[in-house]
C-alpha cells in the first residue's frame, strides 16, 4: 500500500493499495483499513465486513478524501460483505457507479435492499450504514458527499441509471482528475476541487429530474414547498428563484407541481393567503389590510382583497368580524408583525 496525503492543512488526503498481488491478501485488510483510517479520517467510518472477507481481501484501487468528500476507484478481486448487524448513523449522500460485477445494498430480501448492476449509478441520502456485499471481480467508483448541499434535490428518493450519461462520465473524469492531482493541489485548488465535486453531483440529480422520472416528482416539490414556507414574505419568491436554489428547470419544477395538481405560483400565493388569513385573528395585534397586502407581497390592497374573497369567500375585514368575538374591535394595526407558521 502507498499512502500519500496533505500534512499542511489536513484538508485532503489518499491512498492506493493492491492486496490482488500474490501473498498480499492476508494482510490486505489491515492495509486497506489502516489506509482509510490515516487519510480519510474518521468522518467516513469503515464498515464492519464478515470474517471470510477480512481472510481474502484481495482489493485494488485508490481513495482520496477532498474536505467533506471522499472518492475512490475499487476493484475487488474476491468477494466482499460486510455484517449483517445495524449499521451507525450517518448523514451523507452516497454514489455508486459500476462499471463490471454488482454492488448490492441492503440485507437479502429487505425491502430497501437494491442491486446497482454493471453500466448503472445509484445516487441516494443515507442516514445511517447499510449493509452491502459485492460479487468477485467488481469493478466500480464511489462518492461519499455531504447531504446539506444534495440532500434537497434527493429527498428519500433513489436515483438510479445508465453510467453511460454525459453528466455521471463528467463527474467520474473530474474524480479522475482529483486522483491523479490531490498531493498537489493547494489550498485554493482543494477548494476548487470540491466545489465542482459537489456541483457535477447536482448535474447527474438534476438530469435524473428532468429526464421525466415521475417518482421523484413528490420529492422535488416537496424540496420546493419548503422553500416557499421558508421565504414566504420575500419580494423575490418566484418559480424561478425556487428553480435556481434547487439547481433545475422551471419546466421541471412546473412538472412536478403539476403531478399533484397544482402550480408552483397557486402554491405560492395559497400560502400567503393563509398567512394573512391567520394574521388577522391573531390575539397579538391585528394589522390592516393595507399592511397585509403589503406584507404578504400583493400588488395593492384592491388585489389582496379580491384574492382574498375569491380563495375564502369574504373580504379580509368582513372574515375578521366573522371570527373575532365581539366587544375587540375592528381591524386595527398591531404592533407585532405576521408570523408564519410551518
Amino acid at each position: 500500500m502507498d499512502s500519500t496525503g496533505s500534512e499542511t492543512d489536513g484538508s485532503r488526503g489518499a491512498f492506493v493499495m493492491d492486496s490482488t498481488v500474490p501473498g498480499a491478501a492476508p494482510r490486505g485488510f489491515d492495509a486497506f483499513r489502516r489506509g482509510w483510517q490515516t487519510q480519510i479520517g474518521d468522518v467516513f467510518m469503515v464498515p464492519t465486513f464478515n470474517p471470510a472477507t477480512i481472510a481474502d481481501f484481495r482489493l485494488k484501487g485508490r481513495v482520496a478524501r477532498v474536505h467533506d468528500a471522499a472518492i475512490g476507484n475499487l476493484h475487488g478481486a474476491s468477494a466482499t460483505r460486510t455484517t449483517d448487524t445495524p449499521g451507525g448513523v450517518e448523514d451523507l449522500v452516497r454514489m455508486y457507479v459500476v462499471r463490471r460485477g454488482a454492488w448490492t445494498l441492503g440485507r437479502p430480501h429487505d425491502r430497501g435492499e437494491h442491486t446497482v448492476s454493471a453500466g448503472q449509478f445509484l445516487l441516494r441520502h443515507f442516514e445511517r450504514q447499510y449493509p452491502f456485499e459485492t460479487a468477485p471481480h467488481t469493478t466500480a467508483q464511489f462518492l461519499f458527499l455531504p447531504s446539506a448541499m444534495l440532500r434537497p434535490l434527493l429527498g428519500n428518493r433513489i436515483i438510479t441509471g445508465p453510467a453511460d450519461s454525459a453528466e455521471v462520465r463528467l463527474l467520474t473524469a473530474h474524480t479522475n482528475m482529483i486522483h491523479a492531482t490531490t498531493t498537489e493541489l493547494g489550498p485554493a485548488g482543494v477548494h476548487a476541487a470540491h466545489s465542482a465535486l459537489i456541483e457535477l453531483a447536482k448535474a447527474v440529480a438534476v438530469r435524473r429530474f428532468d429526464d421525466v422520472e415521475p417518482q421523484l416528482a413528490p420529492a422535488l416539490s416537496r424540496a420546493a414547498k419548503d422553500l416557499v414556507d421558508s421565504h414566504l414574505a420575500d419580494p423575490e419568491l418566484s418559480p424561478t428563484m425556487l428553480a435556481r436554489e434547487l439547481n433545475v428547470s422551471v419546466r421541471t419544477l412546473q412538472r412536478a407541481f403539476a403531478t399533484v395538481g397544482e402550480s408552483v405560483t397557486a402554491y405560492i400565493r395559497h400560502r400567503r393567503l393563509e398567512e394573512a388569513r391567520l394574521a388577522l385573528t391573531a390575539s397579538s395585534g391585528r394589522w390592516s389590510v393595507s399592511e397585509l397586502a403589503a406584507h404578504w407581497q400583493f400588488a395593492d390592497s384592491s388585489h389582496f382583497i379580491r384574492t382574498f374573497k375569491k380563495h375564502y369567500g369574504q373580504t379580509p375585514t368582513e372574515y375578521a368580524r366573522s371570527v373575532v368575538p365581539k366587544g375587540h374591535g375592528p381591524l386595527v394595526s398591531g404592533p407585532t408583525r405576521p408570523t408564519m407558521r410551518r
